[in-house]
């Protein structure tokens, strides 16, 4: 019995000498990778050699892993889409966004509430084209008819 054991034991060793270690792989960066940081535009033409405090100072975009911000001409604040899944596409980035919950009451002067999304046909989708370093626009948005240039910070 005890030989057994032994040349049991021996086996383990032996195999676990030659295994390769394990190793942690590497997660592969997300879709939009490329697109997380701050940009402005969009909703007005800008220049893509704005100074990094002002275009940090009032942002039109905010593209972040889990969420993606932008800004409403009526709005104080940003508002915020909770990602559901992201696809790159040819030439950019679809996101599809977790659909988001009824208006409730009215916009300014008594209009209707605005909808939470970037003026697309479907509110819940936004595809990013990419048109260059530093450059992205959302086709067919009618909230968003700029391109957007990333805020660098310098």
């Amino acid at each position: 019995m005890r030989c057994l054991i032994a040349k049991m034991l021996a086996v383990v060793c032996l195999m676990a000498a030659h295994s390769p270690p394990a190793v942690a792989q590497p997660r592969a960066a997300p879709p939009h990778a490329w697109l997380v940081g701050t940009w402005t535009g969009g909703m007005f033409p800008a220049s893509a050699n704005l100074p990094a405090a002002l275009c940090l100072a009032q942002p039109a975009v905010i593209i972040t892993q889990d969420l993606v911000l932008h800004a409403r001409l009526t709005e104080l604040t940003l508002v915020q889409r909770l990602i559901e899944t992201v696809h790159a596409v040819p030439g950019g980035t679809e996101f599809r966004f977790v659909a988001a919950p009824p208006q409730a009451g009215a916009g300014p002067f008594g209009a209707p509430a605005t909808e939470s999304g970037f003026g697309c046909a479907n509110p819940d989708r936004l595809l990013v084209t990419k048109r260059g370093e530093n450059e992205i626009a959302f086709p067919n948005c009618a909230n968003f008819q700029y391109p957007l240039h990333r805020c660098i910070a310098r």
